[in-house]
C-alpha cells in the first residue's frame, strides 16, 4: 500500500499539470497554420515558365550563365520553354536595372506552366533567382 501512494500522487500531479497546459498535451494538425503547399512539378516534366514584370522599372533576366541578359519592360510578359526536364536544376537570375529590391511570387497556372511574377520588394537585397530542381521542386532565393 505504501508503494501505491507515491505512484498515485505522481500520476495525479502530472494529470493536473497537463490539464492546466492543454497545448502541451494536444498535438494538432497544421491545417489552419501550414500556409500554402509549395509549388512542385513531376520530375522530368516539361515546364513552361511565364515571367511577368509588375514593377515600374526595367528588370533583366538571365537564363543561363554566360548568355546575354533579357530586358523585361514594366508590364511585359515573357514565356520561356524549359526543355524536357532532363536538364538538371534550371535557374533564372533576375534583377532591377536600378538596383531596387524585388519580390518574386511563383504560382502554378496549370499542369505544365509556372508563373513568376516579379513585384517591387520592400527589403534589401530581395529575391534574385528562381531554381527549378530536377526533383520537381521550385525555390526562390
Amino acid at each position: 500500500m505504501l508503494k501505491l501512494v507515491p505512484v498515485t500522487f505522481i500520476a495525479t500531479v502530472l494529470s493536473l499539470a497537463l490539464i492546466d497546459n492543454p497545448s502541451a498535451t494536444l498535438a494538432g494538425t497544421c491545417a489552419s497554420k501550414c500556409g500554402s503547399r509549395p509549388v512542385q512539378f513531376t520530375p522530368g516534366q516539361r515546364v513552361r515558365l511565364e515571367v511577368v514584370n509588375t514593377t515600374s522599372g526595367l528588370v533583366k533576366l538571365e537564363k543561363l550563365q554566360g548568355t546575354a541578359a533579357i530586358p523585361l519592360q514594366p508590364g511585359q510578359k515573357l514565356r520561356l520553354e524549359q526543355g524536357d526536364g532532363t536538364q538538371p536544376n534550371i535557374s533564372l537570375v533576375f534583377w532591377d536595372e536600378t538596383g531596387l529590391p524585388l519580390k518574386a511570387v511563383v504560382s502554378k497556372l496549370n499542369f505544365g506552366t509556372l508563373r513568376l511574377e516579379i513585384r517591387p520588394g520592400n527589403s534589401y537585397p530581395g529575391d534574385r533567382s528562381l531554381y527549378i530542381l530536377n526533383d520537381g521542386r521550385v525555390n526562390v532565393f
